[in-house]
């Protein structure tokens, strides 16, 4: 769980109906709870049974309960099942991915790379498409993309690709919906200190014979702000953007990412 986050109130979310993918755990959870601190319904969405007892702490010191539902977004019933229990949505935040390295000489990436580009980019459309009768006029979506979708690191293709997908994702969305007046904007978060992104540090000093140490360092020596982010750190640009503060920005990607990729 992330640190007691202060008075949200002026993002203007108190009651709005607010669901997030991928929320079991890092980035996704610190958006739901940025959200709930905020005075949103939160309900969370993810596809181990984590989420349950996400939602239960979740819920403490909340102003609503915070609900769950277990989905695999990549399960077409299992998505349709979540879809229809919802009633309505002001929010919906699509956070669900998964990140693992996919080197073009590693006999077995490509089963990663398939299920990389079904997660990331078949599941994102999945559910956005399935709740979209759900989203009221004038509603947002935010999705999490990434700054390796401004550009590509060596071993993580497909990764990168899917990210690079989202910000596609989300300019034609962004067209699409514009008659419903429903905002569509990306959140291209840098290096955060989540379980993946460590993964994905250590992955990549193991392929270069060098400690995580070095790799860490050479992360921080290409940001203007050192240091890897918190989870928490990125969640105020989320709130941001779905809230009214931002009722002129759609068909937007923006990097959060101490100055790392400067786009």
């Amino acid at each position: 769980m992330t640190a007691a986050l202060p008075d949200l109130s002026a993002f203007g979310l108190a009651g709005r109906r607010v669901l997030v993918t991928g929320a079991s755990r890092g980035i996704g959870e610190a958006i739901a709870a940025a959200f709930a601190a905020a005075g949103a319904r939160v309900t969370i969405l993810a596809e181990d049974a984590a989420v349950n007892a996400a939602a239960e702490a979740l819920s403490a010191g909340a102003a609503h309960p915070v609900g769950a539902i277990r989905c695999d977004v990549t399960d077409p019933e299992a998505v349709a099942a979540a879809a229809n229990g919802i009633e309505a949505l002001e929010v919906l935040v699509n956070n669900a991915g998964m990140e693992f390295a996919t080197a073009l000489d590693d006999p077995a990436a490509l089963a990663v790379v398939q299920r990389t580009l079904a997660v990331n980019v078949s599941g994102m459309f999945a559910i956005t498409q399935a709740l979209l009768p759900r989203l009221v006029e004038g509603g947002a979506i935010v999705n999490t993309a990434s700054v390796w979708a401004r550009m590509a690191p060596a071993g993580f293709s497909a990764y990168a690709a899917s990210k690079h997908a989202v910000l596609g994702l989300t300019r034609a969305w962004s067209r699409e919906l514009a008659g419903r007046r429903i905002r569509v904007n990306a959140v291209c978060p840098g290096w955060v200190a989540t379980d993946a992104a460590l993964h994905s540090l250590a992955t990549i000093a193991a392929a270069r014979g060098v400690p995580a140490a070095a790799i860490k360092a050479e992360i921080e020596a290409s940001q203007d702000i050192p240091g890897l982010m918190q989870p928490a750190d990125v969640t105020p640009l989320y709130l941001f953007l779905a809230s009214p503060l931002a009722a002129n920005i759609t068909g937007q990607g923006f990097n959060i990412d101490r100055g790392e990729v400067q786009s």
